[in-house]
């Protein structure tokens, strides 16, 4: 449990990245590649500074997550992933007004529950000490 805040950190890096992708996809209107030259449209969507952030936001998280992989179980790690869409949810409501019906907060009380569950499961750490050779190989002798 002590790595819960990295996870937690990733989770909110990951959920902040898809907001302001969704920002800059707003900013820039529908995007359509009729009459242009696709490079440049895409650098232009890429340079765009809301999708810019959060590209760079999405490299942080990866980051992060690649360090919370190297000290607990991926079984562990990896579902706490599934709270980046309670929190990119509950955010886009109040921040772009989207849709929060009745099925997506259920959705969400189970997407909790869920991970409620699998951090009572234990730390997820990964064994500090891995078997070195030479163990396996007197324990092959004997």
């Amino acid at each position: 449990m002590k790595y819960i805040g990295f996870i937690l950190f990733t989770v909110m890096t990951n959920a902040a990245a898809q907001l302001m992708l969704k920002q800059g996809m707003i900013s820039l209107g529908a995007i359509s590649f009729a009459g242009a030259n696709p490079i440049f449209k895409l650098l232009s969507i890429i340079f765009n500074p809301w999708v810019f952030a959060g590209l760079v936001t999405f490299v942080i998280s990866m980051a992060s997550h690649l360090f919370v992989l190297s000290k607990v179980e991926l079984s562990f790690a990896y579902p706490f992933l599934s709270l980046a869409y309670v929190a990119v949810a509950v955010f886009a409501y109040f921040v772009f007004r989207e849709d929060l019906n009745a099925w997506r907060i259920g959705g969400i009380a189970f997407i909790c529950i869920g991970t409620i569950l699998i951090a009572q499961g234990g730390s997820g750490e990964e064994n500090a000490a891995p078997v070195s050779a030479d163990i396996v190989q007197k324990s092959e002798l004997s």
